[in-house]
């Protein structure tokens, strides 16, 4: 019988400096407003995102001055490191491990580079055994959380008994350009957070076993989302046909990926969706039939944290978890799915076997 490795704790974190919704729009439209006549018809963005407060890793009054590649990616390691130390700690205590404990690291960021990843310098910094194996995965975008927790359930089920912690970090607002007044730029300012991840799995030990994963790469699609490298730093790729993918083609594929496990959307007992936007929690609920608003842990989540990319779907899990949803009892067949760049679906399905 295959041991499915099981989600032990989940935990989350976001950095210090809280960004009220409609501040940021009154200070984009002043910022803005004077030097370009098309901002003024992109502000209802702001309200029409869903978010009420984000969370930002330096004070908003740091993005009123020019920044390059340099700055902002010396910001993004010293950020994302403290970040996911304090994501891993909670998560640690939730679990009653210790840093020895555990044998594998899985870590998930798009917004920044470093080489060593940050995986090594967490070793160096909270003192994981020098023998733990190391996984960075980087570009996933949007989907790395709930791809993150398929690779870490890959991981521990390729090593049973190891304790796998997956970290997801991602400081999506530390790339606003102040000087891009394109709509990309505006729905990336209105919509992106910080915060970080923290998971452990492993074969052994109780919670819900993640039974299976899967993803779906769509053809001709490498232009609906991503990040283009410039010399200011990272800049935002959206489509306006996100939303109307997932409509015509989300539910073709999941019904592709639960068929082979004689599973059927109909009977998905929750779905914990990465809430990418409003317009995109709305497309699913429409597939899976629900009454509009009826996802509430991703909308929850939009609502107080924002878009922070791959970490979001996390802090959906957590939600749900320590609210109750995840016990034995009401599991079910629980649906984690995430869109990110390629395009691609990503989901993952969490049972007690």
């Amino acid at each position: 019988m295959e041991h499915h490795p099981r989600l032990l704790a989940i935990a989350t974190a976001v950095p210090p400096f809280e960004l009220d919704q409609d501040d940021v729009m009154q200070r984009v439209n002043a910022q803005f407003g004077s030097r370009s006549s098309s901002i003024a018809r992109l502000m209802p963005v702001f309200a029409n995102t869903g978010i009420e407060r984000r969370f930002s890793c330096v004070p908003i009054e740091w993005y009123y001055e020019p920044h390059g590649w340099t700055d902002r990616n010396a910001l993004y390691i010293e950020s994302a490191l403290a970040l996911i130390e304090s994501a891993a700690n909670r998560a640690l205590a939730d679990a009653a491990l210790r840093v020895e404990d555990i044998d594998a690291l899985v870590v998930v960021s798009t917004t920044g580079i470093a080489t060593p990843r940050l995986d090594a310098r967490l070793i160096e910094r909270m003192g994981f055994r020098r023998t733990c194996k190391r996984l960075p995965i980087f570009g996933l975008g949007c989907a790395g959380g709930a791809l993150g927790l398929a690779r870490a359930a890959d991981v521990a089920r390729a090593h049973p008994g190891a304790r796998v912690l997956l970290l997801v970090v991602e400081l999506c607002a530390l790339w606003f350009r102040r000087d891009d007044f394109s709509k990309s730029n505006v729905v990336a300012t209105a919509l992106f957070s910080d915060g970080a991840g923290a998971a452990i799995l492993s074969t052994n030990g109780d919670g819900p076993a993640i039974v299976a994963s899967g993803e779906y790469t769509f053809a001709q699609t490498l232009d609906v989302m991503g990040w283009e490298i410039e010399n200011e730093g990272m800049k935002a790729i959206f489509s306006r046909d996100i939303p109307a993918l997932v409509e015509t083609e989300f539910g073709r594929v999941l019904d592709d990926f639960l068929a082979p496990l004689q599973r059927s959307r109909a009977g998905v007992t929750r779905l914990l969706a990465h809430p990418g936007g409003a317009k995109v929690i709305a497309a699913l609920e429409h597939v899976f039939g629900l009454a509009p608003g009826a996802l509430t842990d991703s909308r929850e989540i939009l609502r107080s944290y924002g878009n922070m990319s791959a970490a979001t779907v996390m802090f959906v899990v957590e939600r749900a978890m320590r609210r109750g949803a995840l016990t034995p009892e009401r599991c079910g067949h629980t649906l984690v799915s995430a869109m990110g760049p390629g395009f691609t679906a990503a989901f993952t399905l969490l049972e007690y076997p």
